[in-house]
């Protein structure tokens, strides 16, 4: 809505997602996981072996951790957005086990419960849940990787009319030498009332147990060593026409639609391992002595540390801001808010990780501690699930898009000055003051959050009031041509000020709703917002 210079102000509201029951029940289910991944896990064995001990992995079953987002029914816990994202907070510390289960349940099975018909939800789900199956996300080929769309693996209806016969190759599959079930994309030819044959995406939900399944050699990674990523090929697989997932043809879309869900915990993960390495790093720079004077002392060591407390601060308060929107609305489209929280945190993630790591001397190049293994598990979160590049431009276009519409009626009603006189005189005085750089503050955002927010509130509304000038300054000099390569660099810089936006909005709500409720230590949040 940003774009439309609409600021919802509902947001600035941050969302309680859970009442006091289920928020007892979270608090108790983060116990028993945070020892297991704090305690007796042994993360820097998974690296080095690149590997994940079966044994470990029954333990992670047993947590319940394979069915977070299965609905109870099915046999999983049932977990919303908010809950799934406390959790991932914790799973992040050995970032293996996170892709592991991620592959799984984020992306792998995610269309079953998104578009999956009963059949396939009472079929696989319960074993799924348990961890008695594992499932992988199959779409990345080799001519097939941001540009999703040019899939090749096909699928053809043999003669019987009930079994799609599939063939083609993935490639840097998660969990791809290792998965019992997996999301397939295929091309299929579809036939419409318009166009007879035409090739379309289409979603399979593919056992390995149905034959013609083989995977390549684990891929030797940077980082996330011990999760398995491998080469899928497919030759003459059977897949039963009942295991179509969504509609013939509509793939592509519910391809995108898994990715665009599955990205908001990103925010809580990466916050989850820096909120982890800030406080190693804390009692290192106290405890450190040189030149006479403990490092926690000097300004550059402090610049770090109040560098990565803002920005985690601003990570957690935007990942929990999109997970209490998709907890709060039934049918919310959280896609570029998930995109926003992904970009923001795996880019700062891998800021921080390396300025904590400095902080930490030889000692933090050493593997000893896991700093250095943070910093290359974290890697790949710049990557996949949608480059950050990709996710910039998706940012800025998806708003552009509904933008332009609007733009579209503006420019109509002053091409006729005489059938809209006012219109074109408010214009007219708004066009001039933004030329002027003192734009009309019209949405009095600081009357929805605390007093202590409201200088920041303000710098808020003024940013929302330029950028709603740079997206008309945009779409009128470019018009449709907008979305060509020669413009990206424009293009791009709307959605990084789209991202800068959303944080502040982030943290301005979450600090207010802290401050209004009293939390402990809420002061220290309305500083960190502030600054």
């Amino acid at each position: 809505k940003i774009f439309l210079h609409r600021f919802d102000k509902s947001v600035l509201a941050f969302p309680k997602a859970l009442d006091q029951d289920r928020l007892d029940t979270l608090n108790e289910m983060v116990v028993p996981v945070e020892k297991f991944f704090l305690e007796d896990l042994d993360s820097s064995s998974i690296d080095r072996n690149a590997k994940i001990p079966p044994e470990v992995l029954d333990q992670v079953k047993e947590l319940g951790l394979y069915g977070m987002q299965i609905p109870v029914e099915y046999g999983g816990l049932g977990l919303g957005a908010t809950e799934y994202s406390r959790l991932c907070e914790i799973i992040a510390m050995d970032g293996s086990i996170g892709v592991t289960i991620s592959a799984h349940q984020a992306i792998g099975f995610k269309g079953l419960l998104l578009e999956g018909s009963d059949y396939l939800k009472e079929k696989y789900l319960p074993r799924l849940a348990t961890g008695e199956l594992l499932a992988a996300f199959c779409l990345t080929e080799a001519n097939a990787g941001s540009d999703a769309a040019s899939v090749q693996t096909r699928a053809t209806l043999a003669e019987d009319g009930k079994t799609w016969l599939l063939n083609g190759s993935k490639m840097w599959i998660s969990n791809g030498g290792t998965a019992d079930v997996m999301t397939v994309f295929a091309r299929t030819e579809v036939s419409s009332q318009s166009v007879d044959g035409e090739d379309k995406v289409t979603a399979f939900f593919v056992e390995r147990a149905f034959g013609g399944v083989t995977s390549g050699a684990p891929e030797d990674k940077m980082g996330i060593r011990g999760s398995n990523t491998a080469e899928v090929h497919f030759e003459n697989t059977p897949v039963p026409s009942e295991n179509i997932v969504g509609e013939l043809g509509k793939g592509f879309k519910l391809a995108v639609t898994i990715l665009n869900s599955g990205r908001f915990s990103m925010g809580s993960s990466t916050a989850g391992v820096l909120k982890r390495c800030l406080t190693t790093t804390l009692e290192h720079a106290m405890s450190r002595k040189q030149f006479g004077h403990c490092i926690n002392e000097f300004g550059l060591i402090k610049e770090k540390f109040a560098h990565a407390a803002v920005n985690i601060y601003a990570m957690e308060s935007m990942a929990y801001l999109a997970a209490g929107l998709i907890d709060s609305y039934d049918e919310h489209d959280t896609a570029v808010e998930a995109a926003i929280v992904k970009v923001f945190s795996s880019n700062m993630g891998w800021i921080l990780g390396s300025d904590l790591l400095q902080v930490m001397g030889g000692l933090g190049y050493m593997r000893t501690y896991p700093f250095e293994r943070y910093l290359r598990d974290g890697r790949i979160t710049l990557i996949f699930e949608g480059t950050n590049e990709i996710l910039r431009m998706f940012i800025a276009l998806m708003g552009l898009q509904h933008a332009g519409v609007e733009l579209k009626s503006m420019i109509k009603k002053l091409r006729n000055p005489f059938m809209h006189p006012g219109f074109v005189y408010k214009t007219a005085i708004r066009q001039f003051r933004d030329s002027i750089d003192r734009p009309k503050l019209v949405h009095d955002l600081p009357g929805y959050l605390h007093p202590t927010l409201k200088e920041s509130a303000e710098s808020l509304e003024y940013c929302t009031e330029r950028f709603r000038y740079a997206v008309q300054t945009l779409l009128s000099r470019y018009g449709l041509d907008v979305v060509k390569p020669a413009h990206q660099m424009d293009v791009v810089r709307l959605g990084d000020i789209a991202i800068d936006l959303f944080g502040m909005t982030s943290v301005l709500s979450h600090a207010s709703r802290s401050y209004c409720d009293g939390v402990h230590n809420s002061e220290h949040e309305v500083r960190q917002s502030n600054t």
